[in-house]
């Protein structure tokens, strides 16, 4: 599980933030465990080693990459785990159901498994230059998805896709770089990012955490 973001946008750790009777991580790290046979907790150096987090197998600092935090924290994973689930901590909405949903997809033959949500706004295709940013296209949003997690991969193929140490902000584009297989499976709209504070009041709602 990923919580090693600096939080900017936030404007703090956005982990530790209230959610309800709760910190955010403690809504996510809750759901994995219920899913999972361990969690390994990726944080920032100034948490590494501050004890917040007694609910997880293991604390492991990140990197100074979102790629780099996920190979720290797979070093900790057991060699006989054959189906790892990498999940951000600052998406506390995701449910069983969901991490189920990825975990049986891999299980039925998939590399790597990964939620999504259909667009629902018309999407363009724009480029920076001289004059600004200005629209080189429309897309088919028939044919593209908002990614969330958590997302289950393969041991073997996650392994050979951070090989070569690649960056990305989502792990299933280094597994695509190699041709190996992702499946889709239906998201949630709980399952949103909490990336600014408002997403917080959002977040609640939709898990029902204000009735």
């Amino acid at each position: 599980m990923l919580a090693a973001g600096s939080g900017s946008r936030f404007g703090s750790d956005k982990q530790l933030a209230l959610l309800g009777d709760r910190r955010v991580i403690d809504w996510s790290v809750e759901t994995a465990q219920k899913a999972s046979d361990g969690v390994t907790l990726v944080v920032s150096s100034e948490t590494s080693s501050s004890g917040q987090f007694p609910d997880v197998d293991v604390v492991v600092e990140g990197g100074s990459t979102r790629s780099e935090s996920v190979r720290n924290g797979l070093r900790t994973v057991p060699e006989d785990v054959g189906v790892v689930i990498i999940h951000d901590g600052a998406r506390p909405g995701a449910s069983a159901d969901l991490f189920a949903a990825v975990i049986q997809a891999v299980h039925n033959g998939a590399d790597a498994a990964i939620p999504g949500l259909a667009m629902v706004d018309t999407l363009k295709f724009v480029l920076e230059g001289t004059e600004g940013r200005t629209v080189s296209s429309t897309l088919d949003r028939e044919n593209v998805i908002a990614v969330q997690t958590p997302q289950a991969f393969d041991r073997k193929i996650l392994d050979l896709a951070h090989v070569d140490g690649g960056v990305t902000s989502d792990d299933a584009a280094l597994v695509e770089a190699i041709g190996a297989k992702v499946i889709v499976v239906t998201g949630e709209p709980g399952a949103i990012k909490i990336t600014t504070p408002p997403d917080l009041v959002i977040a609640a709602e939709l898990m029902g955490l204000n009735s």
